[in-house]
């Protein structure tokens, strides 16, 4: 799905943190530099409300992709999903990643050692769909991407420069995006804008949005929020 769509705009209670990085990655994108944002949480927790919400605010263009459980054993299924609405620009590629791509979607035969050309073919193709405008992505239930789908998405998001692209990737809490949010390593920050969000243990819920603290990963240019444990939007 792509295009200029009106999304309802919403309000999500208990969630002003993570809707500011959120603003925060959009404006970002409008003034032309790219970025990416993991959202990670238990089922249930407000992931999908976050896009949603990302989705509205950001009056960009958008692509979006929700991965299926049921294909993520078929080799770029999910990669498939999110990036039909830009394939008639795979011409526009440089020609070694043009066929890495269509190889990848059977549109072509497939050669060994493209793995990396995907990748790149996905930066390519999402920055070729953006020079029309700022570009959102978003990619929901991450979880259930097919490996090679994870492969190609996450090595494109480490390579975001000033394509005017904003990522947003949500998944159950566990996810593994390599480079982007390694381990837990976490340092307190005073102005905690790009940072994630970690659950709170031990604070009644009616507190946990006023009391948390955002902090900092060390990450190759992706934000990570993990959303708050037993705050409900309304």
């Amino acid at each position: 799905m792509s295009g200029r769509l009106k999304y309802p705009r919403q309000v999500l209670h208990g969630r002003s943190d993570e809707t500011s990085v959120i603003d925060r990655l959009l404006a970002d994108c409008r003034t032309g530099r790219s970025g990416c944002l993991l959202i990670t949480g238990e089922p249930g927790m407000g992931k999908t409300a976050l896009l949603e919400y990302a989705a509205a605010a950001g009056r960009l263009r958008v692509v979006r992709g929700t991965a299926i459980e049921s294909e993520a054993h078929l080799p770029f299924a999910g990669l498939h999903l999110l990036l039909r609405p830009a394939l008639d620009r795979t011409d526009a590629l440089p020609a070694p990643q043009a066929r890495a791509l269509r190889g990848a979607f059977g549109l072509a035969p497939a050669e060994p050692g493209d793995r990396m050309l995907v990748g790149l073919a996905v930066l390519s193709l999402l920055a070729e769909f953006a020079a029309g405008g700022p570009l959102l992505c978003l990619v929901d239930d991450a979880q259930w991407l097919d490996r090679a789908s994870a492969e190609a998405l996450l090595f494109a998001a480490r390579r975001l420069d000033a394509e005017g692209i904003a990522l947003i990737i949500a998944a159950r809490t566990g996810f593994d995006a390599p480079g982007l949010a390694p381990g837990h390593r976490r340092a307190a920050v005073p102005q905690p804008a790009y940072g994630r969000v970690p659950p709170l243990q031990g604070v009644p819920e009616a507190r946990r949005h006023r009391a948390h603290r955002t902090r900092r990963s060390r990450t190759h240019g992706c934000r990570t929020v993990t959303p708050l444990s037993g705050v409900r939007e309304a």
